[in-house]
């Protein structure tokens, strides 16, 4: 396994980079700032092999955006509402970093932490481990939250992450990662001729502060039905309030129950020019689809290629957002003695 240092953190902190996988499948490369995955190496139909999420040059670079890209997320993955809740009858108020709201842990999340490694290892499925301790009060949040995500290249052509985490006292949690894709690589100027389908029957709408009403809607004749693939872009410009509010998609998406505790396929995505197809599976109850709207022009990639709107998508598998004040959504709750685990897998493949 790889391993070269990245650079170092304003505050002095030394990064590394791991590198994943061999020349025979899928390659992918992780960084201990934010364990973030800088680059899945993915080969299109003539086996050129490209680096199929969108990267910054540096460490300085990853440091000063707040995009997230490939970023780990936590404590609290996407927005909690009024940034504040109740647990246990006890009102905590987090970090405000999205207006009035605490979007992805607040102003200093998971993103923005070195993860210690704590294991490693070659061979047909290497694997790496990164450890973060997030501290009581850390930006609002109850109790000491330790959390691990094993990052393994399996069967050659799948990227699985597994997390874990664990609490001295009751709190909520909800992880994700948050890389960018655009499968056609750098070459493809933005992602609106993917195809996408979304195994959902349902999404939960929200406000115009992007924070859920608390209703399942169904997708059904709406532009969120993406249980039959469709272009990203062949809707996304439809007149409709939940389009309006985000700028384009950016919204929660219902799965079904995951079959005795296994990842299932909640999207898919395919590019026509490359070949490429990603399948995401997950055991999470919700993925969110973001079609990358508010990518600016002010990041770059390695190769000088602006990140404008739409230049990538994200899909955020996760537990619902603003879950903490929404009694109908799958519970966050994590309390001493228990363990949340969670499994994601990105399978590349050809069409």
């Amino acid at each position: 396994m790889l391993v070269r240092s990245y650079g170092v953190t304003p505050d002095g902190a030394a990064v590394d980079l791991y590198a994943l996988g061999n020349d025979t499948g899928l390659r992918a490369q992780i960084m201990t700032y934010g364990g973030t995955i800088v680059a899945i190496e993915a080969p299109d139909r003539s086996g050129v092999r490209t680096n199929v999420v969108l990267a910054l040059p540096s460490i300085a670079d990853y440091v000063a955006q707040d995009a997230y890209l490939g970023a780990l997320v936590g404590r609290y993955a996407n927005r909690i509402g009024d940034a504040s809740f109740v647990l246990d009858g006890r009102e905590y108020h987090v970090s405000k970093n999205d207006g009035d709201n605490c979007l992805h842990g607040g102003r200093i999340g998971f993103n923005k932490a070195v993860w210690r490694v704590v294991d490693s290892a070659e061979g047909p499925e290497p694997r790496l481990t990164l450890r973060h301790v997030s501290p009581n009060g850390d930006q609002g949040f109850p109790g000491t939250v330790a959390t691990e995500v094993t990052y393994v290249i399996a069967g050659g052509n799948t990227l699985r992450l597994e997390y874990r985490a664990e609490t001295d006292r009751p709190t909520v949690v909800n992880f994700t990662n948050h890389a960018y894709f655009n499968l056609g690589g750098s070459a493809c100027a933005d992602i609106l001729e993917h195809e996408m389908m979304i195994a959902a029957e349902r999404f939960t709408p929200v406000n115009t502060q992007l924070i859920p009403t608390g209703e399942m809607r169904d997708v059904a004749g709406a532009p969120f039905d993406f249980r039959e693939p469709h272009l990203i872009g062949a809707r996304i410009g439809a007149r409709d309030e939940q389009l309006t509010a985000a700028l384009g998609y950016d919204h929660n998406f219902i799965l079904g129950p995951s079959a005795g505790g296994e990842p299932q396929l909640a999207a898919s995505a395919r590019e026509p020019q490359s070949g490429r197809v990603l399948e995401v599976h997950t055991t999470q109850p919700g993925v969110q689809f973001y079609s990358g709207n508010h990518l600016d022009g002010t990041l770059r990639g390695p190769d000088g290629k602006i990140y404008s709107r739409h230049t990538g998508f994200a899909l955020e598998t996760q537990h619902f957002p603003d879950s903490p004040n929404q009694p109908s959504f799958p519970s966050t709750v994590l309390r001493p003695g228990e363990v949340f685990a969670s499994t994601t897998e990105y399978h590349f493949g050809l069409d």
